[in-house]
């Protein structure tokens, strides 16, 4: 069975393992932050150990993914609409965030060459008028990509899906069917299992999570969220990406939704089991991590909690603990040797006890946070909107390694490589080190 999920072991391959030549989604080959890199750079500025730089057209906060020399990442070019025309639209509004309003948005795939940092495509892949607005923090391009051999797959929530032939850079399919209201915006990625892109549309007025036959972009299976959830249309909403965790022997899709943590049957959208978070949870945009034993989640907005569930030998996970410090309600955490490292939105970094959710520390970093971190060679690398990357130590006592500052904002992931770190911007993309 082939999936990009959850997995104890990586599949080698001639020279270098799989996930040292390549990144296909969001969070790495496993979907958890943790890259196989080795001798990854610490130190570097704008004007130290970047090997090359590349500035990037259009907005767009997705990370990149990577098949072999080529580095595929969504952007896109916004066109304003009129005062008038967003003053018209924005009375269907129930919030008071600030909101970007456009006339039309062009949704695009670019491809960014691994050795060189040229700019080798640029590929209209979506052009939607009046679009949904989105949150200033937010954009039209937040989802990332998945991609495998030859296959492009982008997913930019009510404004449609697409499917790019990277040979040919052809689109060979669209889905622009699905709508739902976001109100902030696309925040959910897809995830590729099998022979179906398996996405969340959990917005105010529905909510399900539904596949894609990755073949021609149809409808394979779509399930109704059936936990019950807060009146109110605005508590209903989440932005987060499914993990695939072996259960008992079988792929599962852990789904985080507004109040609830789902499991389903990826082959045919079965829901499993469901587990009430126990406390308002809403606006989700923390994506899960697993072990062995047990799943971590963060219920995000409302009163934000780190739970984790007890999966090992259950029939329906059981949470097992729960910390309301500090939890974060957009960067996901990182699980590795018995410890839960993550950073809430105000830059107060985390290290728990994984099994027992007993805190170890609790430091400040300073800034604030959206992106997920990665975990590479022994190292936690945290990156703020403001732009500075910090290096810690990952282990029970915390040391910060290195704080390093680029231009402009970072609101998507790092990615590593052996002895190189690339980092998007909203302005550039960098490749740090070798």
């Amino acid at each position: 069975m082939k999936f990009f999920a959850f997995s104890l072991g990586i599949v080698a391959v001639t020279g270098l393992s799989f996930a040292e030549q390549n990144w296909p989604e969001w969070r790495g080959l496993n979907g958890q932050g943790v890259a196989a890199a080795r001798d990854v750079p610490v130190e570097w500025s704008e004007t130290k150990a970047v090997a090359w730089k590349t500035e990037l057209p259009g907005r767009g906060w997705s990370t990149p993914v990577v098949w072999g020399n080529e580095i595929w990442m969504t952007t896109a070019i916004e066109k304003a609409a009129t005062p008038e025309d967003a003053e018209k639209r924005l009375k269907t509004n129930t919030g008071d965030q600030p909101l970007t309003v456009l006339e039309s948005v062009s949704l695009r795939a670019l491809c960014v060459a691994r050795d060189s940092g040229k700019l080798l495509h640029d590929v209209e892949l979506l052009n939607v008028k009046e679009p949904q607005w989105v949150h200033q923090l937010n954009s039209y391009a937040s989802p990332s990509p998945v991609i495998e051999e030859g296959r492009l797959y982008a997913h930019f929530g009510s404004l449609g899906s697409a499917c790019l032939d990277t040979k040919s850079l052809r689109v060979l399919w669209k889905n622009e069917e699905i709508r739902i209201m976001h109100e902030n915006g696309p925040g959910s990625t897809p995830v590729l299992v099998d022979d179906k892109l398996v996405i969340h549309f959990d917005g105010s007025d529905q909510q399900f999570i539904a596949a894609l036959d990755k073949n021609t972009g149809k409808m394979a299976w779509k399930t109704a969220r059936s936990g019950k959830m807060n009146d109110r249309a605005q508590l209903k909403k989440a932005y987060a990406t499914p993990l695939v965790v072996q259960i008992n022997g079988k792929p599962v899709i852990t789904s985080p939704a507004a109040d609830w943590l789902y499991g389903y049957e990826p082959a045919t959208g079965k829901e499993l089991w469901k587990v009430p978070y126990g406390e308002l949870g809403f606006s989700m945009s923390v994506r899960p991590v697993a072990d062995a034993e047990q799943i971590y989640v963060s219920t995000c907005f409302g009163k934000a909690q780190m739970i984790a569930l007890k999966y090992a030998g259950k029939d329906t996970p059981e949470i097992a603990w729960r910390n309301n410090k500090n939890a974060p309600k957009m960067s996901s955490p990182v699980v590795s040797d018995g410890l839960l490292f993550y950073v809430d939105d105000g830059g107060i970094v985390s290290c728990v006890d994984a099994k027992t959710g007993d805190m170890i520390y609790r430091e400040r970093l300073g800034g604030k946070f959206s992106a997920s971190p990665i975990l590479a060679d022994g190292k936690l690398f945290f990156s703020s909107r403001e732009g500075v990357v910090t290096v810690v130590q990952a282990g029970r006592n915390f040391k910060i390694l290195a704080q390093n500052k680029l231009d402009g904002q970072i609101m998507a992931s790092p990615i590593a490589f052996d002895g190189t770190v690339f980092i998007r911007t909203d302005k550039a993309l960098y490749r740090i080190g070798k």
